[in-house]
């Protein structure tokens, strides 16, 4: 009687494996497995256009036919930003100490008021009719990337206030000027120095607000982008048209030292 032979026994003969029939057989044949591609993004692709000289006054043109056209939403906006200007002076003349805090205050609520403002265009943009109350509430759906935005704003500001009482200890030769003299002290002849400096320091602190606030905020109104993403792109847009966002950063100057100016001499 022939003994059955046992799985692990010498003249057993293993089965052989499956073989996919696409796949390449033998050592030599070189086979590897394709890499992973992920899917195509389904998000909006970001492409930054090169402009012209002639934007910023497009821009003017286009901000001041929405405002001609929702006047009591631009009043109930112009108010706010006034109102914010008065508490600050008053303070300021009357509890300096606590100008810094008023004043990140101030920068917690303006990009809040700013964003209502770029709703309203939006709005006016898609044929819609333009409402205060939505406008008022349109960061409810991105109030983390708006308050990121905020936190990164505000920290920057707060480094700025810390580099001028720097260069104020510094540079400052005809001691601490009191809240009624300020500007006369500050143009001191004596003080050109530190004029120099607070400007050229000012200036760099005053840029990067600027390149970090200059397109994010519409951006996450209107493409719900995350706060970093809108402030790199913000970035990128600055650098690429630089020319450009430089003349509209000094057209928004001139326009602020001119409405300051003409509040001076009403007084």
């Amino acid at each position: 009687m022939k003994p059955t032979s046992s799985p692990h026994s010498s003249d057993a003969k293993s089965a052989p494996l499956p073989v996919a029939a696409d796949e390449p057989q033998g050592p030599s044949s070189g086979y590897s497995p394709a890499p992973y591609r992920p899917p195509p993004s389904s998000e909006p692709l970001k492409e930054i256009i090169p402009l012209g000289l002639s934007a910023p006054f497009r821009w003017l043109l286009l901000g001041w036919r929405d405002m001609m056209a929702s006047k009591g939403i631009a009043l109930f906006y112009g108010f706010c930003f006034w109102f914010m200007a008065v508490i600050l002076r008053a303070v300021f003349n009357n509890a300096p100490e606590y100008t810094m805090s008023i004043a990140s205050g101030c920068l917690l609520v303006g990009p809040f008021l700013a964003m209502g403002l770029y709703e309203v265009s939006r709005q006016r943009e898609l044929g819609q009719v333009p409402d205060l109350v939505h406008s008022l509430t349109c960061w409810d759906s991105h109030l983390g990337s708006m308050g990121m935005l905020v936190l990164v704003l505000v920290v920057l500001e707060l480094l700025w206030g810390r580099a001028s009482l720097v260069v104020f200890a510094v540079f400052f030769n005809t001691g601490m000027p009191s809240t009624a003299g300020v500007l006369k002290a500050v143009f001191n002849p004596e003080n050109w120095e530190f004029l120099a400096v607070y400007l050229a320091v000012g200036g760099v602190f005053a840029s990067l607000v600027y390149t970090t606030a200059a397109v994010s905020i519409p951006m996450i109104l209107d493409r719900d982008t995350d706060a970093i993403s809108a402030a790199i792109t913000s970035f990128q847009v600055v650098l690429e048209n630089t020319a450009v966002m430089v003349l509209w950063g000094m057209l928004i100057t001139l326009m602020v030292v001119w409405r300051c100016c003409r509040g001076a001499l009403a007084c």
